[in-house]
């Protein structure tokens, strides 16, 4: 399996249907994308992955959206997307690079914790107060957001 990175330089090239797979907000995408840096994922022609990541602060970076189509999850290619931003993150002599997720989202947190993330904070009814329709994911409404960093 031969996975090519690049970067997505307008709106024409994000993979809207990706993105929506991790955050089910149209609006909320179309405004971190226009500050971002975009990496996409493709084999063979066809997008496979996306990862979303802007500036915080002069020391920080956050990873806002990441998302691997469901037929090629659990094959590294997130792993690989993680690893582009912390490239990107260090050459611009960042320090930290956070990400925040779902209460929900049991895999994710087990995925971010492994690669090395750590908890920091949570940001407690992030979800119900952000987002019009209730999210559920393995049957428990995603509620807060729990935010992971890690210091590179």
């Amino acid at each position: 399996m031969v996975v090519q990175y690049r970067s997505a330089n307008s709106a024409s090239e994000v993979p809207m249907e990706l993105l929506l797979l991790a955050d089910p907000s149209e609006e909320m995408i179309n405004n971190y994308i226009k500050e971002g840096s975009i990496i996409v994922a493709e084999m063979s022609g066809e997008v496979i992955g996306v990862i979303v990541l802007i500036h915080k602060d002069e020391d920080t970076m956050e990873i806002i959206n990441i998302a691997v189509k469901e037929d090629f999850q659990r094959e590294g290619i997130g792993k690989q997307l993680i690893n582009k931003a912390m490239l990107i993150a260090k050459r611009k002599n960042v320090k930290r690079i956070e990400i925040g997720t779902g209460n929900s989202s049991l895999i994710q947190l087990g995925i971010y914790q492994r690669y090395g993330f750590r908890i920091f904070e949570i940001w407690e009814d992030y979800f119900t107060k952000h987002y019009e329709e209730e999210i559920y994911e393995n049957r428990i409404q995603c509620r807060d957001m729990v935010r992971l960093k890690i210091d590179l």
